[in-house]
């Protein structure tokens, strides 16, 4: 039975990093409608990345829920949100992963600025964000998103939770390699250079890339 007061702290943190994240990824959405008078494409133009996101929404969804409903014992008898095996220790290192992780990723979203998108749109063509963060990996974000998943999946390694990792991981992958092939149809030359020198989640140099 819940008594809405948290039994396990690291579930409970990183339900509420999770949740601030998407709605600082809503606020992004609204701010790009308003500065670029475009929808960020939270729902795609094209056709598969709505089909995607019919999946993909329900997966963050879950994603912030369990990890609170987990850290109050809430539906504990009827569904598998509880743990398999839990070390105190290693929550915390794995929160604190996580939290490194939302830093950068907020770093990423600043220096994007009006060019950040969730989605594809065959008929757009954002300015190139080569600089910063993505002077070193191409998909800073995307990276960063599947790094606090797996910590989370070390803070609440049920079963539940382990399914939507996965899927959410899947999705992830996916959607980065169909972005590759759009934006180098997009910039041509200049991003395909650019994704011969640099990695896609993690750095093949320790110097920027510089154009």
């Amino acid at each position: 039975m819940a008594d809405w007061v948290p039994h396990y702290w690291p579930a409970f943190v990183i339900g509420l990093f999770v949740l601030i994240y998407w709605i600082k990824v809503l606020q992004l959405v609204r701010a790009t409608k308003r500065k670029a008078g475009h929808h960020a494409n939270l729902i795609p133009e094209e056709k598969l990345g709505r089909l995607i996101r019919m999946v993909w929404i329900p997966v963050v969804c879950l994603w912030i829920i369990l990890p609170l409903m987990a850290s109050i014992g809430l539906f504990a008898d009827f569904l598998p949100f509880q743990p398999l095996f839990v070390s105190t220790a290693l929550a915390w290192v794995a929160l604190a992963i996580a939290f490194v992780a939302f830093v950068i990723t907020w770093v990423c979203w600043i220096k994007m600025g009006t060019s950040w998108r969730m989605g594809i749109d065959p008929n757009e063509k954002t300015q190139l964000i080569l600089s910063g963060p993505f002077s070193y990996v191409r998909h800073p974000i995307y990276g960063l998103s599947q790094l606090m998943m797996v910590m989370t999946m070390l803070i609440l390694p049920s079963p539940l939770m382990l399914l939507v990792g996965v899927l959410h991981i899947f999705f992830m992958q996916w959607e980065v390699r169909r972005e590759d092939r759009y934006l180098v149809n997009a910039h041509g030359e200049v991003y395909a250079r650019y994704q011969q020198n640099v990695g896609r989640f993690l750095p093949k140099s320790l110097h920027a890339y510089r154009p």
